[in-house]
């Protein structure tokens, strides 16, 4: 299917592209072809009709975005100010909040249910799904672009060596696919590690059946000392571990583990 923008001119008004500043985390992906890939990621899990987009820079993934029939309201937020100015001359019909993604008040920027969708910026990546979890409820879906690494690791399941905090606290409250890993010369400057694309879908779980701080505190602390056993690891909280997990390492446990540790645990916070 061929993508055609709505805008009348989606041709760029000039040639100066944006350079990508090292402080914000900016490669700029180049490939069409992987724009659109991460564009059609969005399945539409649980029936939304709005979107947001973090970090559009030249709106390489944008034009896709803007043409999608679901999507009935989209935004876009950019911090740079020369991403913006681009964008507004390139793209006029397009609502662009210029602003930090991990400051801005999701309840006042949708009042329904929207996806988050971006090549997001590597230096806060993680940043932005944590402040995902914590609006999880107007949150159905996520497509994002990470550094490999991070994709794994969010994606990992338990008794891999890359599953760890992010993995844990994240699949309690969403299904994670990794979609396709995107080679550095796709993007311009070069990342000097490969990067790939994840989906993150809301699942059933409507909220936990314990304490979630404890439950949180439970999974970074034993992570934080992931080569002990959770007897050891879990010491200095003085819990009450299961005798079947005791000799464990957080690395085996799954959520629901995690979760039957903080329930037993939750009249003696």
């Amino acid at each position: 299917m061929k993508y055609e923008s709505k805008y009348n001119d989606p041709t760029p008004k000039h040639n100066d592209a944006v350079r990508a500043k090292k402080h914000l985390g900016q490669h700029f992906l180049k490939d069409e072809n992987i724009s659109k890939a991460i564009a059609d990621g969005l399945v539409f899990h649980q029936g939304y009709n709005s979107a947001i987009e973090i970090g559009p820079g030249m709106g390489v993934l944008t034009k896709y975005l803007v043409v999608n029939s679901n999507i009935k309201n989209f935004k876009v937020v950019e911090i740079d100010r020369d991403s913006v100015a681009y964008l507004k001359t390139n793209y006029p019909a397009l609502e662009i909040i210029e602003a930090d993604f991990l400051q801005l008040n999701l309840n006042e920027i949708f009042d329904q249910p929207f996806a988050v969708i971006g090549n997001f910026p590597y230096n806060i990546s993680t940043e932005i799904l944590f402040k995902v979890l914590e609006n999880r409820d107007k949150v159905p879906e996520v497509v994002g672009m990470f550094q490999k690494e991070v994709a794994e690791r969010i994606a990992a399941p338990p008794g891999s060596k890359t599953y760890g905090i992010t993995s844990v606290l994240l699949q309690a409250f969403y299904d994670i696919e990794y979609l396709f890993t995107v080679e550095p010369h796709v993007f311009n400057p070069p990342p000097k590690v490969k990067s790939a694309v994840i989906r993150l879908k809301r699942n059933a779980r409507e909220k936990l059946s314990c304490d979630e701080a404890l439950f949180f505190k439970i999974v970074k602390t034993a992570f934080n000392q992931r080569r002990k056993t959770l007897h050891n690891a879990l010491k200095s909280m003085n819990l009450n571990v299961p005798e079947e997990f005791k000799s464990l390492r957080a690395e085996v446990l799954s959520v629901e583990d995690f979760i039957r540790i903080a329930t037993t645990n939750q009249n003696s916070i």
